[in-house]
């Protein structure tokens, strides 16, 4: 695979191509991903459900992301590497700038925050440093704890207008990328619109310029409940490497996500 870019998710978003996005934790999972077609790599803080089997993704450290980010890094064949900033890894805008520091140096391309205006500030130092940033709004697991457990957000007016105001303000700030989860169909849309840089979903319908999912959950390894978003791509294929296509295949040709996989607001 071609060395990918911000400037190339850029411009597939411009050329209304969509492009794809699936979770890695190790160099075995990294080289399945990139060598199938996938653009961008998550190194996910859910590295601590999938794999060290906690019940949310509170308890990971900057020091389990650096040791992800460097075995992903390794395995990795050319696709986008984002990095997921733990919890509390940016609760102080310094303390924010070190871990983002620790996590390019490991091999990351763009730091993910999850988080909203909030953040304005610390997303401008960060790209004033020559730090990329992807902000992760909807639902937001780190704060699974407030929202009151795993619920879709943006359901109704005041939240989805905030929600697109938050999204605007972080573009403004300097941010590159956005992800969404769990909110509706509508509301992704119209922030999809809404901002010229690229717009990642999960949960959040076929109109996002990418689709994620965990790599586990894609090849129908869940634990527990599957999520409605989630398709399981090893049920028609023959290997993983098979179900990683078929994945970039569905996204692109728009057969994933459908109507099942998304949210409707209320």
């Amino acid at each position: 695979m071609t060395q990918i870019t911000l400037h190339t998710l850029a411009a597939l978003k411009q050329s209304g191509e969509k492009f794809t996005c699936l979770t890695a934790y190790d160099a075995t999972q990294a080289n399945l991903v990139s060598s199938n077609g996938t653009e961008v790599i998550l190194i996910g803080d859910s590295l601590g459900m999938v794999c060290q089997g906690h019940s949310s993704t509170v308890p990971v450290t900057i020091d389990d992301m650096v040791y992800h980010t460097r075995c992903v890094s390794r395995g990795n064949q050319g696709a986008l590497l984002m990095a997921d900033m733990p919890f509390m890894a940016s609760a102080m805008e310094e303390q924010s700038i070190m871990n983002c520091a620790a996590l390019m140096q490991a091999g990351a391309d763009i730091i993910k925050l999850e988080g909203g205006r909030w953040l304005c500030p610390t997303v401008k130092k960060l790209s004033e440093r020559g730090i990329p940033t992807c902000l992760h709004l909807g639902l937001t697991p780190q704060t699974v704890s407030m929202l009151g457990g795993y619920k879709v957000q943006g359901k109704d007016t005041g939240s989805a207008n905030r929600m697109i105001e938050d999204a605007c303000l972080l573009e403004q700030a300097g941010a590159n990328l956005l992800l969404l989860e769990c909110v509706p169909t509508q509301l992704a849309r119209e922030i999809t619109m809404a901002v010229n840089i690229p717009v990642i979903g999960i949960g959040a319908g076929p109109d996002t310029d990418g689709q994620v999912l965990v790599i586990y959950d894609m090849l129908g390894m869940t634990a527990g409940r599957r999520p409605r978003f989630v398709k399981n791509f090893m049920t028609d294929s023959g290997s993983p490497q098979a179900a990683v296509a078929a994945f970039v295949s569905d996204v692109k040709e728009n057969r994933f996500p459908g109507p099942e996989h998304g949210f409707y607001s209320e």
